[in-house]
């Protein structure tokens, strides 16, 4: 209970914080819903680097900037009358409670995955139209591609098997040769779209974030590719002037020694 008593201490002082940046600072005074948006999703992917990275101190600071960010929209709300920081508070309470009927009622949930099929029944009941009203249109194709595929699969719509999947992922790979091949490029672009989708499905069936595994390629490409270059300008060279066979060697040599 101490430590709880220590963390509404703190939470309470970020609002008396918020409070007076409100009224005091030229910059907190001038912002709105909109102005903060584009710099919360800043937030957002930082936090998502540093979890990559497995940063813990990095971590808690991103998480605090997003604290911040919640607050700071409860503030501008709260001054305009329309809610506060206790309603978003007690809204999502009373979410986690009704999306949670096998803690605090008598449904039965023995694993995750009905868990997630009782989410989405209730979501239905509770004023969605679609299982993916509630994916958001502005989410990256990847990561949104994923949330299809884990809402539709909370209503049972879900292949049986990783083997399955995989059998889709060389099904989709084939059309997308023959598109290539007859160089139809509309189709190209369609069948790429369906070996993606197709491979992030692959993806979840193993139990791998997609997203989060192309990031680490992505640093992983980034860091060696960074190494090359620094090879190169030891060696007096400049590489828009080296061959392919050239800037692979200095590849293999990057490669070797950042494994």
């Amino acid at each position: 209970m101490e430590r709880r008593k220590i963390q509404l201490e703190a939470f309470n002082q970020l609002l008396d914080i918020m409070d007076e940046l409100r009224e005091k600072c030229p910059w907190d005074k001038k912002q709105t819903f909109e102005s903060l948006t584009h710099l919360t999703i800043e937030e957002v992917y930082e936090l998502k680097e540093a979890i990559v990275d497995a940063e813990d101190d990095e971590i808690k600071k991103e998480l605090g900037d997003l604290m911040m960010h919640m607050v700071f929209y409860a503030k501008i709300a709260s001054e305009n009358n329309k809610f506060d920081i206790a309603d978003v508070l007690l809204s999502i309470n009373a979410k986690l409670i009704e999306r949670h009927p096998h803690i605090y009622g008598d449904v039965k949930a023995e694993s995750d995955e009905e868990v997630a099929k009782n989410w989405e029944l209730i979501k239905l009941k509770t004023g969605n139209k679609s299982v993916l009203s509630g994916v958001p249109k502005t989410l990256p194709a990847l990561t949104k591609a994923m949330r299809i595929q884990e809402k539709v699969k909370g209503v049972g719509f879900d292949w049986e098997n990783k083997e399955q999947v995989w059998e889709k992922v060389n099904e989709e790979i084939s059309e997308l040769q023959y598109e290539v091949a007859n160089a139809n490029t509309e189709e190209m672009i369609n069948e790429m779209g369906d070996v993606l989708f197709s491979l992030v499905n692959y993806s979840r069936f193993i139990n791998v974030n997609p997203e989060e595994a192309l990031e680490r390629t992505n640093k992983k490409f980034i860091a060696r590719f960074q190494k090359m270059e620094v090879y190169i300008k030891n060696d007096g060279k400049q590489i828009d002037q080296l061959s392919f066979e050239e800037l692979d060697s200095y590849w293999e040599k990057a490669k070797k020694n950042l494994s």
